[in-house]
């Protein structure tokens, strides 16, 4: 028996999701675990050993041990099914989480004992090469990171590209890296150029089945595309996602979005509860219906919404809400915004905002929520000189985000306008608000 010691170096020395530097907060937690969820578990879903791997995690993260063992073992499972052998480098993550699971459970022996298997594949698959991870080890990775945080993407998308060298054949990976670079592109504000237009091209003819990349390769495509074009090959795809498995993976919630600013947003609710028509139960299309509601209350073209409509939107995203135990700050803020809209809900949508105002939030859930506090007191409570104060509340703290991106650019708005009330104080706080770091 190894020595305690012994076994903690060899076990810090693992590739695993243990030893990856995964420190999420309680509500990413949650938001991942949904995510993953929502997947789908569908015999054929290619990451479907790394779905199962970082469930585990997670689960052991929130304090669910038994789910992470049962996770762990789903995962070496589902890699056993996908790459139709008993055995291969694709287990040396999981291993290495069942070794560390074992570990936390005082379990000293049958964590010594994946240890050992971990070594044995290693020595049986070595890398290609000699200073590298194994390939598998640097997709699972990168896949792994890029769903926690935009600050780790790019090295998701450095770890995909160095195991797509090794191993070019991979045409998941290849498709996971492109929609990678793309998602961040979009989340830094700089949209795609031609050549990342181009590369998306080539990974959809080299994995025509990935309805996904399908779907986000003709959203970034539909700008310049003719009309007609995007509207056929949107019903197109629209049919062959509706004729696979459901998943946040099929791609449909993209499409929906190339419906709603391409097609028509009323097409968008047909198509969203003709799904949920067909798989009643499934909470991730309940979320695509409350999306296209949302569109239209947001953007229909017909004028103001009905309130009926309106009434719709709020039952839709009430709904929505109940389905998740630990809800999102996202579904709370969209349900206060769909009551903001209606003639008697306005109250309701104030009492959501002041219970999240005064919850004991994260620091960038707190910067979300005063910008999105900041828009609802602008347009609907029509305080221009609050709204401008939440702004600063969340330009102040040096979180980079979309929300402190977008609260920075509207106070800048506020100080080049000489009439604003709150002009000159907006231009003092400009003047001395450092940059995040």
């Amino acid at each position: 028996m190894m020595s305690q010691t012994s076994l903690e170096s060899k076990l810090e020395a693992l590739q695993c999701h243990f030893t990856w530097d995964l420190d999420p907060s309680r509500s990413k937690l949650f938001r991942l675990r949904y995510h993953l969820e929502e997947i789908g578990t569908e015999e054929g879903t290619r990451w479907l050993g790394h779905v199962y791997n970082l469930r585990g995690y997670v689960q052991y993260k929130l304090g669910f041990t038994e789910d992470a063992q049962s996770l762990f073992n789903k995962a070496a499972e589902a890699f056993c099914q996908t790459r139709r052998a008993d055995e291969g480098p694709w287990l040396v993550v999981n291993y290495g989480n069942q070794a560390w699971l074992h570990h936390h459970l005082g379990e000293q022996a049958e964590s010594q004992a994946y240890l050992s298997k971990v070594d044995a594949l290693m020595n049986k698959y070595p890398s290609p090469s000699q200073d590298e991870l194994h390939p598998e080890i640097y997709a699972e990775k990168a896949w792994t990171l890029m769903k926690f945080s935009s600050d780790k993407k790019l090295l998701a998308a450095d770890y995909f590209q160095r195991a797509i060298r090794m191993q070019p054949d991979m045409v998941e990976w290849k498709s996971s890296h492109v929609l990678l670079l793309a998602k961040a592109a979009v989340k830094a504000d700089r949209g795609l150029d031609a050549d990342m237009l181009e590369e998306m091209g080539i990974a959809k003819e080299e994995d025509p089945e990935n309805l996904y990349l399908a779907a986000h390769y003709l959203q970034h495509n539909a700008e310049t595309m003719e009309e007609e074009r995007v509207e056929d090959e949107a019903r197109e795809l629209a049919q062959k996602i509706l004729m696979n498995p459901v998943s946040s993976y099929s791609g449909f919630k993209v499409l929906l979005w190339v419906y709603v600013h391409h097609v028509s947003v009323d097409e968008a609710i047909v198509l969203a509860e003709e799904a949920l028509k067909q798989h009643p139960d499934v909470r991730f299309l309940k979320r695509c219906v409350a999306f296209s509601y949302k569109s239209k209350i947001y953007f229909g073209t017909d004028g103001p919404p009905k309130q009926s409509m309106i009434d719709k939107a709020i039952s839709v995203h009430e709904e929505v809400v109940s389905l998740y135990p630990e809800p999102s700050l996202m579904r709370k803020i969209d349900l206060a915004n769909m009551y903001a809209k209606s003639n008697h809900s306005q109250a309701k949508a104030e009492q959501i905002y002041q219970e999240l105002l005064k919850s004991d939030l994260e620091t960038a859930d707190k910067q979300l929520v005063y910008n999105r506090y900041a828009t609802y007191l602008h347009f609907v409570v029509k305080d221009s000189r609050r709204s401008a104060q939440y702004h600063m509340r969340a330009a102040e703290i040096l979180i980079q985000s979309y929300f402190r991106r977008d609260s920075v650019t509207i106070l800048e708005k506020i100080r080049d306008r000489n009439w604003h009330q709150m002009s000159r104080e907006v231009e003092e706080f400009l003047e001395n608000l450092p940059e995040p770091q």
